[in-house]
């Protein structure tokens, strides 16, 4: 007897979602809750588990699909199901078209490969049995994945294609002289990022300030209780930390700053929820650091460190990433020297942090060398004025330059 697999409650507002992976195939041994599809949704990626013990059936959706909630996408058979190692050996085949997946490994071998490890593998078309893990046990990480997509190969290998994929244009010759054109579909992570960047842009009324901040109080606190911080807290002593509780100082001064527009009224919050922009296979997402203001240094540098770590992985939870009433965006990790943010709506305003380099300034009437970083406001200025949001700033340079403030709320 069968039972079907639907596709659970994503979140609220979600209805739907695409079909990124099928983690197991017609066949295979599954065990009860164990992941069998990994689903794209506006913002996560959210795995799908099997209801019961069995054998997998037939998918009945394809790689790409849109699928609704509640929708079946496959069939969980009775029966114990073969054994991983001996399905291991004959490559999964796609129907149509018919091309055979890579040979990925076993899920309970010592090279066993993550869901997250399976996308970049599928996604840069490498080989996992050339690649050399450096993950624990030898296990083959994402960065693994890249490393060897970029690293020259001594012969062209066509690149595998995900089984059931919607058809994707293999890369077309224009002249004979090797000029190639790839056309990749747009994941609907990166289609939400589009569409809700250039609804910010239609809506409020962007404009951005500019100011600079002095890093060397903040470098020296950290050159002195990095090894003391990270031996008592277990994480290591960033900026961020430093920025998202000097941010949340000058919230409170300038109110308006962490407040959003909601048709004809000005909801205004006494809570600051900082949503932090991270890396993800699928791009940049931003989970949010709830109650920001009333948590330690250590405490925001360990959630930062955790959704980075999770965002790679690709295991962030839908409610992780709603809400947040300001964002921070570090550019300065990618070497960004200036930038004019874009707001996340409905927020009402967005920092960008950028590079720390050295620069001659003007101190006490003297030229000194100094690591300094520009620091970027882009704020709606329907909700908040010219003057409030170079306030905004002020106060935060003051706060980073003299770290002291921080600790006495000043």
């Amino acid at each position: 007897m069968a039972t079907e697999v639907t596709v659970p409650v994503l979140g609220e507002s979600i209805t739907e979602a695409t079909l990124g992976e099928w983690l197991k195939q017609p066949g295979d041994a599954v065990a009860v809750d164990e992941p069998i599809a990994s689903l794209e949704t506006d913002k996560v990626s959210v795995e799908v588990p099997s209801p019961v013990a069995g054998v997998m059936g037939a998918h009945a959706v394809q790689v790409g699909d849109t699928v609704q909630v509640g929708a079946m996408i496959a069939t969980i058979d009775a029966g114990a199901g073969a054994p991983a190692q001996a399905a291991a050996p004959q490559p999964a085949v796609t129907e149509s078209p018919k091309v055979a997946e890579p040979a990925l490994a076993s899920d309970d071998g010592p090279a066993a490969l993550s869901p997250s490890v399976r996308r970049a593998v599928l996604e840069h078309g490498v080989d996992p049995a050339t690649v050399k893990g450096t993950g624990k046990d030898g296990r083959i990480t994402k960065d693994d994945v890249i490393a060897a997509a970029v690293t020259p190969a001594a012969a062209p290998v066509a690149a595998p294609v995900a089984v059931g994929a919607a058809p994707v244009a293999s890369p077309s010759v224009a002249q004979s002289t090797g000029r190639k054109e790839e056309r990749v579909r747009m994941t609907r992570l990166r289609q939400t990022i589009a569409k809700r960047l250039k609804e910010a842009q239609n809506t409020a009324a962007m404009l951005t300030t500019f100011n600079d901040v002095d890093m060397t109080a903040v470098i020296e606190a950290r050159t002195k209780y990095k090894d003391l911080f990270e031996k008592k807290h277990g994480v290591r002593l960033g900026f961020m930390g430093f920025f998202v509780k000097a941010a949340c100082m000058a919230l409170k001064d300038i109110p308006s700053v962490n407040a959003s527009i909601d048709g004809e009224d000005i909801v205004y919050h006494d809570y600051a929820d900082i949503s932090v922009a991270v890396s993800s296979p699928g791009g940049l997402v931003v989970p949010v650091i709830r109650d920001a203001d009333q948590l330690s240094v250590a405490a925001v540098e360990k959630t930062i460190g955790d959704f980075g770590k999770r965002a790679k992985d690709g295991t962030l939870k839908m409610d992780e990433m709603k809400g947040g009433t300001f964002t921070i965006s570090n550019g300065g990790v990618f070497g960004s020297l200036m930038s004019t943010p874009i707001i996340n709506p409905p927020q009402s305003a967005v920092l960008g942090l950028h590079r720390i380099e050295d620069r001659a300034v003007v101190v006490d009437g003297q030229i000194v060398v100094r690591p300094m970083m520009y620091l970027a406001l882009s704020y709606d200025h329907r909700l908040i004025d010219g003057r409030e949001a170079v306030t905004f700033l002020v106060a935060l340079k003051n706060a980073i330059e003299d770290p002291t403030r921080i600790l006495i709320d000043l």
